[in-house]
């Protein structure tokens, strides 16, 4: 028997607009050694990051907001209206980012920009990673999701290899007096232009016929509503808990590695931008890969592996990280990491959306995992930072450990969602035991 088809279409439909969210998300983050000095007063360069890093944790704060508002729309609206959505509120803070003032010119008013600026964006993010997630997931037969959610991580990570792109060649064309003037607010220009083609794109997006389905059944009184959401509590504090170590471990070797390549190694910062550049590309094109397996074999013994690999592997690779010396031996190490990583990057969106049935997906989807998100992955960078500051860098390093030890229990106890029927459609297509029907964990 064939393997049913992936409807291509879809997931570059879904998956093109992700990847200017998270390119415009990170993008922040990956210039912020270049524009921290324009946002406050002179000092400390540790401190300046530690200032900026502080500003990208609120963003994170105001996705659990995002995930409620943007994912009851998602379900009472429909996944096409909500994938609109996000990306026009991520254009709106992007041009923000980039017309924003300097401390020079109105002192810490600029600063103001920016923080409102991370509050939309955080917003737009909390809702786009479940629409997205649910988008990819229900327009996917069942025995190809795992391939087709995986490049949810795919077009994330394009994002940040377009960001880093850019990076790269406005290091080399600019000098880095101009960066820090005027040069970084240039890929906020970008980002706010590309989200506003995005917008266009999606609106051609079919609605999923999951979600289609729900909406011609039911009445929309429950749909998208806390109320119920609370009726599958387990599987909302299930997506939290699977999510923490995933989330640390993923910003650690993402958003942090260059910042700390070069604040810790002392490696140059264009060599340090080339080893994440090359690490995430690798890290890209391994998703679908993992993605298929989990097809095959199942989610859960990727989700092992990886909280195996981090729990035990994080605190010697950090380690070395630190002492790197050169391009070859850093990248050999991130890739280490990201290889470890891709084991809950790969399926962490399909498993989430597996979990819970059409009505309150979206919801479920968001709202536990921006929670998880905005106490562990949005704090990761500040808290790396803190540790560094505080002379005790390696604290950091059990932290990520220890995030990674206690999903690590989840993963191990949690049942295996790869064959569960998201429609009544795939129910009645057939049969599917009880337990790995949408709801059942």
């Amino acid at each position: 028997m064939s393997k049913p088809r992936v409807p291509w279409k879809a997931v570059v439909g879904g998956s093109v607009g992700n990847l200017v969210e998270w390119y415009d998300w990170f993008v922040y983050s990956s210039f912020a050694v270049y524009f921290a000095a324009s946002f406050f007063p002179e000092g400390d360069d540790t401190a300046k990051l530690l200032n900026t890093a502080a500003i990208f944790a609120v963003g994170f704060f105001m996705r659990p907001l995002g995930g409620w508002l943007l994912g009851r729309y998602a379900d009472r609206r429909g996944r096409k209206a909500a994938l609109t959505l996000t990306v026009t509120l991520m254009s709106a803070s992007a041009l923000l980012i980039a017309i924003a003032p300097t401390y020079e010119s109105v002192g810490y008013f600029g600063a103001l920009v920016l923080v409102v600026a991370r509050l939309l964006q955080g917003l737009s993010v909390g809702g786009e990673y479940a629409a997205s997630a649910t988008y990819l997931t229900e327009a996917t037969p069942r025995g190809r999701r795992g391939l087709a959610s995986s490049f949810q991580y795919v077009s994330m990570t394009a994002g940040q290899l377009v960001g880093l792109g850019l990076q790269i060649i406005l290091q080399n064309t600019m000098s880095k007096e101009a960066l820090a003037s005027y040069g970084w607010r240039i890929p906020f220009v970008v980002g706010a232009l590309a989200a506003a083609v995005v917008f266009y794109l999606r609106r051609s997006l079919l609605e999923t016929e999951a979600y289609d389905e729900e909406r011609r059944a039911e009445e929309p009184s429950e749909r998208g509503t806390i109320r119920g959401l609370l009726a599958y509590k387990r599987e909302a504090l299930l997506v939290i808990a699977l999510t923490m170590g995933g989330t640390v471990a993923y910003y650690t070797y993402t958003t942090y590695l260059t910042k700390y390549l070069s604040n810790t190694a002392g490696l140059p910062k264009e060599t340090a931008t080339l080893v994440s550049f090359c690490a995430l590309l690798v890290f890209m094109c391994l998703q679908p890969l993992a993605g298929a397996l989990s097809d095959r074999i199942g989610r859960r013994p990727l989700l092992i592996t990886f909280g195996i690999g981090s729990m035990l592997g994080t605190v010697p690779l950090m380690t070395a990280l630190g002492g790197a010396t050169g391009f070859g031996g850093a990248l050999a190490l991130s890739l280490t990491g990201l290889v470890i990583v891709t084991g809950y990057t790969s399926i962490n969106a399909v498993v989430k959306a597996e979990l819970f049935p059409t009505g309150v997906r979206a919801l479920g989807v968001a709202l536990p995992y921006a929670i998880a998100n905005a106490l562990f992955g949005g704090t990761a960078e500040y808290v790396a930072l803190w540790f560094k500051n505080a002379k005790m860098e390696s604290g950091f390093f059990w932290y990520v450990a220890g995030c990674a030890a206690v999903s690590l229990v989840v993963y191990l106890f949690m049942r295996e969602t790869r064959d569960a029927a998201l429609s009544r459609a795939e129910q009645t297509a057939g049969a599917v035991p009880e337990q790995v029907q949408p709801g059942r964990v």
